[in-house]
């Protein structure tokens, strides 16, 4: 039976290693040793995912090198942040597929540039995105995902791998668009968790949701991406689940925000990584670096940053001069 390793086990890692071992030999990479003597005895993960039984097929451990060995696919389910270091330790290389969205503060880079920084330029790599809350995934209900790679036949390869029962996965050639999409939304959830907090309406959350799909297409264009991408599961698929769901952790950081409370605070109470948190200042960055207008994603800098109120920024957002649409 083919073997995937998953890296990380966290609320994502562990909801994908319970699905996939349906029908793969699945082993689930747990850096704190505690963690996987817990996870493996109780064959539960009540720290980020819990009331989900782990299927007894799943081998736990915190062995990196056991964990990888004889994997035909490594899936990183690591935070953006502790992917450069995971990459690092990995004991031998082997086709690689991250499910981390945003970008490593400090330098800016987005995942494939990280892999490619650490595994070289010949390595087989790719992104798995779109619309998919981990609950949801690991209850077994239906999802439909995008795997990209520059190698497009790697691409077609590893989809065909994970795609299978509930999980619907599609395959694309479109890194860079695909890594935008994921990365840009959770931006864009926390302006639409501001909207809902601050009891603004569904006309406001229709117009944030629409108009962030268009700050986030006019920046990935703009670093290669190609502009159907932003229209199908990992643009505006998974730009509408994280702006509207209940279980979105970034639309969760924007209804505290709406209610006075600091950003900082807000992340230490979370739990889980809100990765919109971190990669909002990096976006205004690129967007500025590549001359791009993205008002939307200054305004919830500037929030998060405490320059602005909530209010403030919505009033300032409102008071620009009429456009043509685009």
């Amino acid at each position: 039976m083919t073997k995937a390793a998953v890296l990380g086990a966290g609320a994502w890692g562990t909801a994908i290693a319970c699905v996939l071992a349906a029908r793969l030999e699945v082993s689930l990479w747990a850096r704190d040793a505690a963690q996987a003597a817990t996870i493996g005895t109780s064959r539960r993960n009540d720290r980020y995912l819990p009331g989900i039984e782990l299927p007894s097929t799943v081998a736990v451990t915190a062995d990196l090198s056991a964990a990888t060995r004889g994997a035909s696919l490594l899936l990183a389910a690591s935070p953006v942040a502790g992917l450069r270091s995971l990459l690092r330790a990995l004991p031998a290389p082997a086709p690689l597929v991250w499910l981390c969205k945003g970008f490593e503060q400090g330098t800016g880079e987005l995942p494939h540039q990280i892999a490619r920084a650490v595994l070289g330029a010949n390595a087989r790599f790719g992104a798995l995105s779109g619309p998919s809350f981990a609950e949801e995934v690991a209850r077994g209900l239906p999802c439909a995902l995008t795997l990209a790679s520059h190698d497009a036949g790697f691409a077609r390869d590893a989809a065909a791998l994970l795609h299978g029962g509930r999980m619907r996965v599609y395959y694309s050639s479109d890194l860079v668009g695909v890594e935008i999409g994921g990365a840009v939304k959770n931006v864009m959830a926390i302006a639409a968790g501001i909207s809902d907090g601050m009891g603004l309406g569904l006309n406001a959350r229709a117009a944030l949701i629409t108009r962030g799909l268009a700050e986030i297409t006019r920046l990935g264009v703009a670093l290669g991406g190609a502009p159907e991408t932003f229209m199908g599961l990992a643009g505006a698929g998974d730009l509408i689940l994280t702006a509207t769901g209940d279980l979105s952790r970034n639309r969760r950081v924007g209804l505290e925000l709406a209610r006075g409370r600091a950003a900082a605070e807000i992340v230490a109470s979370l739990g889980h990584v809100a990765e919109g948190v971190h990669s909002a200042r990096e976006v205004l960055k690129l967007a500025q670096a590549e001359r791009v207008e993205m008002p939307v994603t200054e305004a919830v800098c500037a929030v998060l940053d405490g320059r602005l109120t909530p209010a403030v920024a919505v009033e300032r957002l409102l008071a620009r001069e009429s456009k043509m649409e685009r």
